[in-house]
């Protein structure tokens, strides 16, 4: 096997994987589970070649195949029953499915900007189709049309910064075109961060987020949420790893900025929300500003606790999106906070994982996010951002409150006859990915140097 195929393994996986799931809709006489048994096999494939080793790719690289490997599985997992269920499960789904996270790693590995461009615009075109894969769903096609639209524009401006970048350096790889010093660099630079920003929805450019959420179906949310998150935040640290001292001067006070802003907006949204989706996607936004400031320290520690919690979002994300779901009728998502009362009672299991979900994006103990919240502050206060810190403490104790409102809603015991259970809403696998969620969130926030270890490997290996 030629040393190209082995690094690119998992990308033909994924490719090749979204290509058959495609084509086996030609097959008349397939049983329904068959595209997400098919998808899931190919999605498992980057996280084994990860579990592996190198083998032609970098630590780093295997790291991302791995996390995206595991985002899209859960997602397989959760969406098989819940599309099947509200008849829009086919081919299209998972082949997209796939591509997009074919997008997403293209963009988490990309040394240069074009590569980079390409798995954005990739991971995006396919979650544009996802976000709207209900065709009887107002709610949906008008959220996807929120993202595509502000999304082009982002997209545009971030072409634009990459091609000041190019003017300014001649070359295309991100570490030597950064390397170049000027004022068209830090200018193009400038708009590329506005651009990636986007994706990760930092403020002032977050507002597309909770409609879009709110929008999307319960899995479709987590995936976005999640995989493409990681994927944006994967590329802002290779950025920000390879930015110029004389560059850091100009746009390090912009980027705090920034980063509190996004963590004040997020925590603060999300506490004045009647509706669950958008409650979470205020909370993500929020996370998003931690991983900013772990981001403006990457080179001094920052990069090992902003790769923890990207880990430890995923799973956040995830679990309460994916039991979000997993709670919800056909019609519609459960989405207003007052049809969540008593649910701890009627679904304990599925409102558990919710509740594990909640605390753990709020940073509570002892869940993954408060170790990550822990690491994140901790790599800001190294690298000298000790206001930046401060503020982003002092937002993470505001946005408990979130946390604790939808919890006491979950566990009150008014209402409980107006929630019957829902027969077989989640079916084996996801009911199978929700627990593995929750384990690996109690799990991390009870035994952190586990992932903190391979981590630290990676870093010494890279």
């Amino acid at each position: 096997m030629s040393a190209f195929v082995v690094a690119y393994f998992p990308h033909l996986c994924l490719a090749l994987g979204g290509l058959l799931v495609l084509c086996l809709s030609m097959v008349r006489s397939l049983p329904t589970g068959f595209y997400p048994a098919t998808a899931g096999l190919f999605a498992a494939l980057p996280g084994l070649w990860a579990v592996a080793g190198p083998q032609g790719g970098s630590p780093i690289a295997c790291f991302y195949a791995g996390l995206l490997s595991v985002i899209a599985l859960a997602t397989i997992a959760l969406l098989a029953r819940y599309a099947e269920r509200r008849g829009f499960a086919g081919d299209a789904l998972y082949g997209l499915l796939l591509w997009s996270a074919l997008g997403m790693l293209l963009l988490a590995d990309a040394d240069d900007w074009i590569m980079l461009a390409v798995g954005l615009e990739l991971a995006s075109l396919c979650l544009y189709a996802l976000i709207a894969a209900r065709l009887d769903d107002n709610l949906g096609t008008e959220a996807a049309l929120k993202y595509f639209l502000p999304g082009a524009m982002a997209l545009a401006v971030l072409l634009f910064g990459m091609a000041l970048i190019y003017a300014a350096s001649g070359s295309l790889e991100i570490a030597a075109s950064l390397a170049a010093p000027g004022p068209l660099t830090a200018a193009g630079l400038a708009l590329v961060l506005v651009g990636v920003g986007f994706k990760l929805s930092l403020a002032p450019v977050h507002l597309w987020t909770p409609d879009v959420y709110q929008g999307a179906p319960a899995p479709v949310a987590a995936f976005l949420s999640s995989g493409s998150k990681a994927a944006a935040a994967a590329a802002l640290l290779h950025v920000c790893s390879e930015v110029s001292p004389e560059a850091k001067e100009l746009l390090w006070p912009a980027l705090a900025v920034g980063a509190g802003l996004t963590m004040a907006v997020g925590n603060l949204g999300a506490v004045a929300q009647g509706s669950v989706k958008r409650l979470l996607a205020y909370s993500s936004i929020a996370q998003m500003g931690y991983i900013l400031m772990a981001a403006m320290a990457v080179n001094d520690g920052g990069g090992e606790a902003a790769l923890f919690y990207l880990a430890a979002f995923a799973l956040m994300d995830l679990a309460a999106f994916g039991a979000v779901g997993a709670l919800s009728a056909e019609i519609g998502d459960r989405d207003d906070i007052a049809a969540y009362r008593g649910l701890g009672y009627v679904h304990p299991w599925r409102a558990g994982v919710l509740a594990i979900g909640l605390a753990s994006l709020a940073g509570l103990p002892p869940t993954a996010g408060f170790v990550g919240k822990f690491l994140v502050f901790g790599a800001a206060l190294t690298a000298g951002y000790v206001g930046l810190a401060a503020f982003g403490i002092i937002t993470a104790v505001v946005g408990v409150f979130y946390a604790l409102r939808l919890l006491a809603a979950l566990y009150m015991r008014e209402s409980l006859i107006a929630h019957p259970a829902v027969v077989g809403a989640t079916g084996p696998a996801g009911t199978l990915a929700l627990g593995v969620m929750a384990a690996g969130l109690v799990g991390l926030g009870l035994f952190p140097q586990t992932l903190l270890g391979a981590i630290a490997a990676l870093f010494g290996g890279a």
